[in-house]
Order: C-alpha cells, then structure tokens, then sequence
C-alpha cells in the first residue's frame, strides 16, 4: 500500500486539528523552559497551512510540502516555524511531481526533512530538542527499509514508537539549543516541546493511514 495524496493532505487537515487540541499542553511544556508560545505558534502556523492548502490540493505531493514549508515559516514566530518550515521545505525536494508515496519515499523525505533541520538549528540528537524524536524514528524506517519491509504501517508504527521514546527521553536531558539552553541542568525533568510536537505530528501520520492504531 502506498501513501496518497489524498491521505497526505487528509493528514496535514488532522495535524491542525491535533495541534488544536493540544496547543495548551504544547505551551505548558514550553512554558517550563522556553518561551511559553510553542502551542500558540504551532497553531497559527497550521491554520495558516489550512487557508493555503486548497489552492494546491489539485498538485503534485512536492507541490503541496512546499506550500506546508512556506506557509509555516511565513507564519510562525520562534524557532519552530523555521525549523518545521525548514522541514517541510527541505522534505519537498525529493517527491516533487509524485502522486503517491512508497514507504522507501516516505523514508527519505522524512529523513531530507531532518537534515534540513539539523542544518538550520545547529542541533544534534541529544541537545533536547525535535531530533531527539525525529532522528529515532528516521533512524528506525531506514534501517526497515533497507531490511525489505515495504509495509507503510509498519515501519511508521515502529518509527512512531521510537519517537515516542525519545520524547521521554528528552525529559532526562540538559538543553543545549534554544532558550532552554539558559537554565542548564534546571531543565532536567522537563519534556521537550519541540519532540513532542514532532511525535503528535508522525503520530497523527500513522493514525490517519491506519484508523485502527
């Protein structure tokens, strides 16, 4: 089974709709060691998303993350919608003029997604930031992937949950990126944010392909 286009932008409908739904809790976590605006940024951003998305529906998936991309970093302040525009813009590059997605796409635009955003803020997995979940769970698809499992599910549910891990993790973790990075081992025991954003957003990925999860 391959992605569509119609489930990708079913799926990004369901990310503002989460997004939504969880801004508070996104600005709680924030609150402890940012800026306090993470939800709030998000969600604007993805309204945004929402206002631009009809008028790209009808075009190819590159098309439609490249507009995601735009939209995010035109429209989020802070560090996040330079980053998660960053990753769409980045992901965008390799799927344009595709129609629908096989998991080894998914893969690779995932992981394209992620070098954009290590390039733009400077992080590695480890610094308590959105690669603590994101490069887990690309880590995990790719190594699927490459072992021959071509099931679409399966793979993201196994890269869901190692991003699921790693947002935990995070709560273990000194800060070294961000506004957080200020208050050093005083932000110990807080989740970060940014990781919790990227595990909602694979999360509702996988939700949207297989209801049943």
């Amino acid at each position: 089974m391959n992605l569509t286009k119609a489930q990708i932008l079913q799926w990004l409908q369901a990310v503002d709709e989460v997004i939504t739904e969880n801004k508070d809790y996104l600005t709680e976590l924030d609150a402890a060691i940012g800026d306090g605006d993470h939800g709030i940024n998000l969600h604007r951003g993805f309204q945004k998303v929402m206002t631009q998305l009809p008028q790209v529906e009808t075009e190819d998936i590159g098309s439609i993350f490249k507009t995601v991309g735009m939209a995010l970093v035109s429209s989020v302040g802070g560090a996040s919608g330079p980053l998660y525009g960053t990753f769409f813009l980045r992901a965008s590059t390799v799927v344009t003029g595709k129609e629908e997605l096989t998991v080894a796409d998914l893969a690779k635009l995932l992981q394209e997604g992620v070098n954009g955003v290590i390039q733009r803020g400077k992080a590695n997995p480890g610094d308590k930031t959105m690669l603590d979940a994101l490069c887990p769970a690309v880590t995990i698809m790719d190594q699927e992937v490459a072992g021959g499992n071509n099931s679409i599910v399966d793979v993201l549910g196994l890269a869901v949950l190692a991003a699921e891990t790693g947002m935990h993790q995070t709560i273990a973790l000194v800060a070294r990126k961000g506004r957080a990075s200020y208050l050093g081992e005083r932000s110990i025991g807080h989740q970060d944010p940014g990781a919790t954003s990227s595990y909602l957003i694979l999360k509702t990925l996988l939700e949207t392909i297989n209801p049943r999860t």
